[in-house]
């Protein structure tokens, strides 16, 4: 009876041995994986430069008109800008930047999808700092005016870094959201990390390994993405 048990069991990992060559091993099918990882790590990179920026845009402009009600038309803009990114889905947005707004142009795919996926992320970044700023205390804009500053030193000095403190988490979470999302840029024929995987896949009949090989990156990503932000933190908390 042990020797059959042993006979199975030596079975299952020379069976798990070859499904890993050939899902990996064989004709290289690993770069599939690593070229996607390169290019989910570069959508993700200049897509949260955009919405760092636009987002810091916008909520400078609406946390402006709820302080001084002044910038009335450019909050209208950002309102309806909001609406609308949070209203439709992200797959959508994607298509849309790619298909129709650069429809008549050859351009990259990974630009379309930094576009699209910065865009979407600054309409949440935007929000999140909004509610951050609205949060100091108005009498700390007042201190400063009283000082001598000016509404943007005020803000740029004082308010703003209060505000990132406080909301620090919660665009951390925002750009671990990016980070996954970005997996539905196939949807363009871009190969991606998720891409990658699916690509092995449809070469070997087997899901199993690809695709738990990049939920495994992913994981690993958003991992090692958490450890900075809580680093951060840290040192933001203890006044660094």
């Amino acid at each position: 009876m042990w020797d059959k048990i042993l006979s199975g069991i030596q079975e299952f990992f020379l069976n798990l041995g070859n499904r890993f060559y050939i899902n990996f091993i064989k004709n290289d099918r690993w770069k599939y994986l690593t070229d996607g990882l390169a290019v989910t790590l570069i959508i993700t990179f200049f897509a949260v430069l955009i919405g760092i920026i636009l987002g810091f845009v916008v909520a400078f402009i609406r946390s402006t008109y709820d302080k001084t009600k002044k910038l009335r038309f450019l909050n209208l803009l950002c309102n309806i800008y909001l609406t609308v990114i949070r209203g439709t889905p992200v797959v959508l947005q994607l298509l849309m930047i790619y298909f129709v707004v650069f429809g008549a142009w050859d351009i990259n795919k990974a630009f379309a999808a930094v576009i699209a996926f910065g865009i979407n992320s600054g309409a949440y970044v935007a929000e999140i700092m909004r509610s951050g700023i609205m949060s100091v205390p108005e009498g700390q804009l007042e201190a400063g005016r009283s000082l001598g500053f000016t509404y943007l030193q005020t803000m740029r000095y004082i308010i703003l870094p209060q505000a990132f403190k406080n909301v620090l988490p919660a665009l951390g979470n925002e750009f671990i959201v990016l980070l996954k999302e970005t997996s539905v840029s196939g949807y363009i024929a871009l190969q991606d990390l998720t891409k990658g995987g699916d690509i092995i896949r449809s070469r070997t009949y087997d899901a199993f390994f690809p695709l738990v090989a990049v939920a495994i990156i992913y994981l690993g990503m958003v991992m090692i993405f958490q450890h900075f932000v809580k680093k951060l933190e840290r040192r933001l908390q203890n006044g660094h």
